[in-house]
């Protein structure tokens, strides 16, 4: 890829669909599911997100780049989505401590990043039609060689992503004299989960996507967490293993999006690709627990079939999306593990779901 501004660029959909924008530096082609966040802050988290592995996104708010880049910022060791699509992108940016603007970080990452789209019509199109793979490309003369491409691209439905941005090997955060332990498995785990554990006075060792139980239980951990990520979750039977072991001995157990689905799918729940996902930091949930509502941020694109978790006798739902009226939460009725559809670390997003790390702590207290 070469630096080259303002070239000419497209996105190419699935079913045929084009629409024309600029590249924004980097020359070159990406592919992946196409999506779209609706938060209007918090672009680099987003970019960083593991969970967004394999996808195209479209950013709705209509600037980005404005406030830079901060290496505080990031949830991962880089950008993890596949390409940027954007209306107005800014090349110069204003914030105090911006440690470099968002154009040379994209370059810097070999990035492919398009703007000058007419994201409102290109959201709109994917809210009704579904989300599927697409592709970005500054070759507009090439729509043939590009369709060929962009058919040889992997559906996500069925699709293995974790072991793409799973850690290779264990490795630990915090403090090795803190007074809980946790086991985590990085599924596709964001930063901000790992600094709001090490709050709690937790000290995690972070055990690759594959790893077992016993593995997991040597670090002889008080507590145990499965992460967010990319991709289905059908194919992740060595995390579903993991889990299923976990509740069997009813050892605390938290799991995260990804992760909430994987212990869905150890209790013999189903899940389902969703018509287009929940991707944004302002999604509305009930907590049934306590009747309250949470503002959330959430990014997924699958989700776990209500009316099986309904008729478990052992799994109860907690939390619900309000707009569609999927299950955002489960607890176990029998066992000490719970799980939720949305991110309670917030970030980017609102904190009203941070509780959930302090429910766990305090799950991990009733046994240790």
């Amino acid at each position: 890829m070469k630096y080259q501004q303002h070239k000419k660029a497209l996105v190419l959909l699935a079913d045929g669909t084009i629409f024309y924008g600029k590249s924004i530096g980097i020359e070159g082609t990406s592919t992946g599911e196409i999506c779209f966040n609706t938060g209007m802050t918090g672009y680099q988290e987003i970019f960083t997100d593991p969970s967004y592995f394999g996808q195209l996104m479209v950013a709705t708010n209509a600037h980005i780049g404005n406030y830079g880049v901060n290496a505080n910022e990031i949830e991962s060791d880089g950008i993890k989505i596949s390409g940027l699509i954007c209306r107005n992108f800014s090349f110069t940016h204003s914030r105090v401590d911006s440690e470099g603007n968002l154009k040379d970080w994209f370059i810097q990452h070999s990035t492919v990043a398009i703007s000058d789209v007419d994201t409102r019509a290109l959201v709109a199109y994917i809210r009704d039609n579904g989300a599927m793979n697409a592709i970005i490309s500054t070759d507009v003369d090439n729509i043939e060689g590009l369709k060929k491409e962009l058919a040889a691209t992997p559906d996500m439905n069925g699709l293995e992503l974790a072991s793409k941005v799973s850690t290779k090997e264990p490795y630990f955060v915090g403090d090795k004299n803190a007074t809980y332990k946790i086991s985590a498995l990085d599924i596709g785990i964001k930063k901000n989960i790992l600094r709001n554990f090490v709050k709690r006075d937790a000290y995690i060792k972070v055990f690759p996507y594959n790893a077992s139980f016993e593995e997991m239980s040597s670090f002889n951990p008080d507590g145990y967490f499965i992460s967010n990520g990319p991709g289905d979750p059908e194919p992740l039977i060595d995390a579903q293993n993991a889990a299923k072991e976990i509740i069997k001995r009813d050892l605390p157990l938290f799991g995260i999006c990804l992760g909430h689905q994987v212990i869905a799918l150890a209790n013999g729940i189903s899940t389902y690709k969703m018509h287009n996902g929940h991707r944004g930091i302002n999604h509305p949930v009930k907590n049934l627990i306590t009747g309250k509502g949470e503002i959330t941020s959430q990014n997924h694109g699958f989700a776990i079939n209500r009316e099986e978790t309904e008729a478990h006798e052992n799994v109860e739902i907690t939390h619900v999306h309000l707009n569609d009226h999927t299950v955002a939460g489960i607890q176990l009725k029998d066992k000490n593990c719970f799980s939720v559809q949305y991110h309670p670390e917030a970030s980017p997003g609102p904190h009203d779901a941070e509780y959930l790390f302090d429910q766990f702590i305090e799950n991990i207290k009733k046994v240790k």
